[in-house]
């Protein structure tokens, strides 16, 4: 198999992924530019069937309540860190395939960052439901896109299967948490970890920049 280029793995129900987007997005670009982009999400009951009928296994990582209020103040010290203002969000019934197979179908439409920056911004910074298909539509009527596209792509079958193929990389890739950044044979986990991975996507760069010089 080729070896895939530098790549990192998002979600938009992690707060430390959010917070990795726009460490990413704000003082990197140039690298943000130049990797892949791929979403991790918990795959709902069809999808995870088909999952397992392939033998491919997602980690699952139980939320203790101990754990739970460690982020809460974990992420509330990191946002104050950043400058940034941030709404802890409710999910009253959560089905992330809804907001993250609506980027497969946003990424195809040619508006997948942008997709990716206001529905950050509405889960994180507004507290909106980005499980509910109405925040996808008003999300994609934001960005010029068809709303009904956006609010269905979770029961699209070809967006269901650009999905599974993503779920599979996940598997292939070793992922068990957000975010998670790959350079050549180099994995890093964390917000934390996000200079070490900038680092070794620039030296990849710069190596590749001498040999074609």
């Amino acid at each position: 198999m080729a070896r895939r280029g530098p790549r990192w793995y998002f979600s938009f129900r992690s707060p430390y992924s959010w917070m990795a987007y726009r460490d990413l997005t704000g003082s990197h670009p140039d690298v943000a530019e130049r990797i892949e982009w791929l979403p991790f999400w918990e795959p709902d009951e069809s999808a995870q069937d088909h999952l397992e009928r392939n033998d491919i296994a997602l980690p699952y990582v139980a939320m203790s309540k101990e754990k739970h209020l460690y982020i809460l103040q974990d992420v509330r010290r990191l946002a104050r860190a950043r400058g940034l203002e941030m709404v802890w969000p409710v999910d009253p019934a959560p089905r992330w395939e809804v907001s993250h197979l609506a980027y497969l179908a946003a990424d195809e439409l040619g508006a997948g960052r942008k997709f990716i920056d206001e529905t950050y911004r509405a889960r994180w910074e507004l507290g909106e439901d980005i499980s509910d298909p109405e925040t996808m539509g008003r999300i994609g009527k934001t960005l010029g896109l068809d709303p009904l596209v956006l609010a269905g792509a979770h029961q699209d079958p070809q967006i269901r299967e650009r999905g599974l193929a993503a779920l599979s990389s996940l598997h292939r890739d070793g992922v068990f948490g957000v975010p998670f950044f790959i350079s050549g044979f180099d994995k890093f986990w964390g917000v934390d970890r996000l200079p070490d991975f900038v680092g070794t996507v620039r030296a990849h760069l710069d190596r590749h920049t001498v040999k074609e010089d």
